[in-house]
């Protein structure tokens, strides 16, 4: 019997790349769900896979997105919460802000899918205790924001060489997607200790020991120089896992089943370059690889399952 593992896949919309990118026009809000949502709940249905997405409130609250927001309800996927207004900055919200802002997601996400959402990912992995603490205040039962890495700065800096964000608005991104500390945060699950009761954290698993990144799109962008590569970077990232003892929760984007042929606008983002069913041959061999790997999961199932294991490491809320 494989051990269990999660896969999860975080919602972001077109108008929230080019957001957080500096680019005009992104509050007309454009879309690519209906193309995104459909060709990635097909793969997932042909593997049986049932996983967490996170949804954007602001995305939510559009009636042009429910039609694509239902079918993953319908589908049975589990629903999180990815704030509302996805800024990577949420880190830098009092916390008033910050009630108000997955207050508002999860009434939005509600009235388009059905579900209440009970699991939390920051965008651009953003987090504070203010948030921790906002999160068990409501009842959440489970955190995914952090991403124990030191490549962050890195991906910052490129982010900052393809835009022309004014000096305002690069000082709101002067954490996005965190800093070298963050390899130091534990890449198994544990929980956070709070005045209002702890909360489940299951990060982004990054490879075991080395901490660099294994989700899909660093995949994806590893197999631009070659796919057997990436699939043999991403299997032997597997079995490192397996290992260590590691039950990983792997990352899906949108942007893993789309490329430049279908979002022109999006063609900064790397691994946009390649073509569309090259990146979808190679997502589905990786999820075939995980598949075969671990028992996959929704964050739900693998929350429960932490649940009834040993007592997992307590950690403060710095």
């Amino acid at each position: 019997m494989n051990p269990i593992a999660s896969l999860s896949l975080d919602l972001d919309n077109q108008w929230s790349y080019m957001k957080t990118h500096g680019d005009p026009d992104w509050d007309s809000f454009p879309s690519y769900l209906d193309l995104a949502v459909p060709r990635f709940l097909s793969l997932l249905k042909e593997r049986g896979l049932r996983i967490t997405v996170f949804v954007v409130g602001q995305d939510a609250a559009l009636e042009k997105n429910g039609a694509a927001l239902r079918l993953l309800a319908g589908a049975g996927h589990e629903i999180g919460n990815h704030s509302f207004h996805h800024e990577p900055w949420l880190h830098l919200y009092p916390e008033e802000e910050i009630q108000n802002e997955i207050a508002r997601a999860e009434e939005a996400i509600e009235r388009a899918t059905g579900q209440r959402p009970r699991g939390f990912r920051g965008p651009g992995f953003s987090l504070s205790r203010a948030v921790l603490r906002v999160l068990a205040r409501r009842g959440y039962r489970y955190d995914c924001s952090t991403f124990p890495t030191s490549i962050g700065p890195l991906a910052r800096a490129f982010y900052f060489l393809r835009s022309n964000l004014p000096r305002e608005e690069r000082e709101k991104r002067r954490q996005l997607f965190g800093g070298f500390r963050e390899v130091l945060r534990p890449v198994d699950p544990y929980r956070w200790d709070l005045p209002e009761g702890s909360l489940l954290e299951i990060p982004v698993t990054t490879l075991p020991w080395l901490r660099v990144p294994i989700h899909l799109s660093y995949v994806l962008y590893l197999s631009a120089f070659s796919l057997p590569l990436a699939r043999a970077y991403f299997g032997g990232a597997l079995a490192a896992c397996r290992a260590a003892g590691t039950a990983p929760s792997i990352l899906l984007h949108p942007l893993d089943f789309l490329s430049g042929e279908d979002i022109g606008a999006l063609s900064f983002f790397p691994g946009m370059s390649l073509p569309t069913e090259r990146k979808l041959a190679c997502v589905a061999a990786c999820l075939d690889q995980f598949a075969r790997a671990f028992d996959v999961r929704c964050m739900a199932e693998h929350a429960d399952a932490l649940e009834r294991a040993p007592e997992l490491p307590m950690l403060g809320a710095a």
